[in-house]
């Protein structure tokens, strides 16, 4: 027995060392310079509380809280569309079922920058969705959709929407439709036998969706960049200044420290339980 003890704890030793060198390392690292002065393009010793200060002030307060927007809104969006798609496809019969799921993933085997720049053929003035739209005769001009927040809103729904149907598809699948069957032979209507029992069974899918949509869509700045220009700016894309352009790392720490304990409070309140599942 302690032989397989140790021969376990040697098998799991190269996990530990690569979570400790780049996961743990660079999160300390990311710590630390948070709360190191400013130096020139670099960082200098010692310890300060100025760059939180500045992240809590002006314009670092204004891209957070757009940033928040922005997550907020793509991820309800994604919620009222990809459960109810997830949910209904899970209860289709199997050769039905993969056909959608597929339709999901075939459109990852190709770069995500390249299926954004589709939409600016979509969006931008005399594109496709303008053809189609004075076509029918529902507009008389062009639209100027491109590079504005509703592009950017559905740049993220098209990207994050497969994380969210996945999720529950994976729960879905698995779901006791006897379960519903007795709960409306026992004179439950639609809605209350899906709140009462298709719902809770299917939360965790639920929100695996919303950790796998709300964390990604704070950081997603390349989406604002093709499609919203210069005119949405988020988190992601002040840190990619701060460090690639103004070269303060000690900002751009400070900045990512906030936002991962940020989406770390959402996948926590993700995580509880409620209490009617206690």
């Amino acid at each position: 027995m302690i032989k397989k003890a140790k021969g376990a704890t040697l098998a799991v030793l190269p996990l530990y060392l690569f979570t400790l060198v780049f996961v743990i390392g660079p999160l300390i690292l990311m710590l630390v310079l948070s709360f190191s002065p400013r130096d020139g393009w670099g960082y200098g010793s010692g310890f300060t509380l100025d760059n939180y200060a500045v992240v809590f002030s002006g314009t670092y307060l204004n891209t957070f809280v757009t940033s928040l927007k922005l997550a907020v809104i793509s991820t309800a969006a994604v919620i009222f569309i990809g459960y109810p798609f997830g949910l209904c496809t899970a209860l289709l019969p199997a050769r039905f079922a993969r056909f959608f799921v597929s339709t999901q993933m075939i459109p990852y085997w190709v770069n995500s920058l390249l299926r954004l720049y589709g939409w600016i053929i979509i969006f931008r003035a005399g594109g496709l969705l303008d053809a189609v739209l004075m076509g029918l005769g529902i507009t008389e001009e062009p639209l100027k959709l491109l590079y504005t927040y509703p592009a950017v809103v559905v740049g993220m729904i098209y990207v994050l929407l497969p994380f969210m149907f996945t999720s529950v598809y994976q729960v879905a699948e698995k779901l006791d439709l006897s379960l519903v069957e007795a709960a409306r032979d026992l004179g439950a209507g639609r809605a209350y036998a899906f709140l009462t029992v298709t719902l809770p069974l299917t939360l965790p899918g639920l929100k695996t969706g919303v950790i796998l949509t709300f964390i990604p869509s704070m950081g997603l700045f390349f989406i604002a960049q093709i499609l919203g220009g210069n005119k949405v700016v988020l988190v992601g894309s002040l840190i990619e200044e701060l460090l690639m352009k103004a070269h303060n790392q000690p900002g751009a720490a400070a900045l990512s420290v906030i936002l991962m304990l940020l989406t770390g409070a959402v996948c926590l309140l993700m995580m509880r339980k409620p209490r009617w599942q206690k």
